[in-house]
């Protein structure tokens, strides 16, 4: 009799886990849940199936799928799953675990179908969120939820990864080879900008040495115009002593002096002619005239050397042009030393003496009017002394 009591006291009690739950069935027909604790339950006809309610992972074995572009790969995936409902899941499915996976198997076949090679191999999120929504709708009315779904591995066949290693290799290289061109473009680009700029300041270089030629050039033919002129009143002064000399050699005791010969006694001082003629200006002067420094523009030299700066910012052919207008001395008031020397007049020194014989011809019976009249004064001074 203790036998059987302690036999009927086990049959009747019943321990649930925490985790679990526990579907009761009295010959055969569904009962109740057992709560986690101690159940007693009817003894010798009572059987009981537990239930996981915790988070269970599933394994979903490796598939075989081909995708839309009729390329083959091997996938696998893991199910996450928790029973929400134990009476559901054991009333309505067998096996809810084998169920789930069955279906996992197939709906990740058929998503991968959906999809190009491309696609399975970049948007894993999108084939886990497919998958998940298609097992959603079963697994509810078997009291299950599938918490996530995530697929671990894709792979094509040896023959697609190799061709895809080869389109890698091929995509590298055209990526090398277009920064290498990249790259001797933009050198080709530098350099040709630097050729600009070298030739640029080159040209700037060559038409501020033109400028300044010319400017040396003008200064010149204005030096040369000065240096024609004052020969040229040294050759009028040569000519008049020249003919001093030959007036000195005659017989006459009168003499008649031109200006000019007078004017030019006067340039060379009073120790020539002892006479109080008005002392003029040397020849030897190293001051330029008012004129000569306005054509110079020694005034405005540094209003020049802004003109200069100023000049490098002109094109290269203008600049060739103007230096060759300069250099012909079109725009300038720049003479020649054959014109100074037409303008000066310059006699010749035959010319000269006749027309001191001329004026002594013409002034000698004057000369001897007034010898006359002196001749009478001093008479006339010495009835009154």
């Amino acid at each position: 009799m203790l036998l059987l009591a302690i036999v009927i006291v086990y049959q009747m009690v019943e321990i649930v886990d925490a985790y679990e739950k526990k579907a009761l069935t009295v010959f055969g027909e569904y009962r109740k849940l057992l709560q986690p604790g101690i159940n007693f339950i009817p003894p010798f006809v009572s059987r009981t199936y537990p239930f996981d309610m915790r988070t269970q992972t599933l394994d979903v074995p490796r598939q075989e799928a081909i995708t839309r572009d009729n390329s083959p790969v091997t996938a696998d995936a893991v199910v996450y799953i928790k029973v929400m409902d134990a009476k559901k899941a054991f009333l309505e499915v067998d096996d809810y675990k084998r169920a789930v996976s069955n279906l996992a198997q197939t709906t990740l076949r058929a998503v991968i179908g959906d999809m190009e090679l491309d696609d399975t191999l970049n948007k894993r999120q999108e084939i886990n969120g497919r998958i998940r929504r298609e097992l959603d709708e079963p697994t509810d009315e078997w009291g299950v939820r599938v918490e996530s779904v995530e697929v671990r591995e894709v792979n094509p066949s040896q023959d697609v990864q190799q061709a895809m290693e080869q389109q890698t290799s091929a995509e590298r290289r055209r990526r090398a080879m277009i920064l290498e061109a990249q790259g001797e473009r933009r050198s080709a680009v530098e350099q040709a900008e630097g050729e600009k700029q070298s030739n640029i300041i080159r040209a700037q270089g060559e038409k501020q040495s033109q400028i300044l030629e010319a400017q040396g050039d003008a200064i010149s033919t204005v030096l040369r115009a000065k240096s024609a002129e004052s020969m040229g009143e040294r050759a009028i002064i040569e000519k008049g002593m020249e003919s001093l000399e030959t007036i000195g050699q005659g017989e006459s005791t009168t003499f008649v002096l031109p200006q000019e010969l007078t004017s030019l006694l006067g340039r060379y001082g009073r120790q020539l002619t002892d006479s109080d003629v008005q002392e003029q200006a040397g020849l030897d002067s190293l001051d330029f005239d008012a004129e000569t420094r306005e054509l110079l523009g020694l005034d405005d030299i540094e209003e020049i050397l802004g003109q200069i700066d100023q000049a490098t910012e002109m094109d290269v052919e203008e600049l060739e042009q103007e230096a060759e207008a300069i250099k012909r001395g079109a725009g300038t008031d720049i003479r020649s030393a054959d014109a100074v020397i037409d303008e000066a007049a310059i006699k010749d020194p035959e010319d000269v003496v006749a027309d001191a014989q001329a004026a002594t011809d013409t002034e000698a019976p004057t000369e001897q009017s007034d010898e006359a009249a002196d001749d009478d004064d001093r008479a006339v001074e010495k009835e009154r002394e």
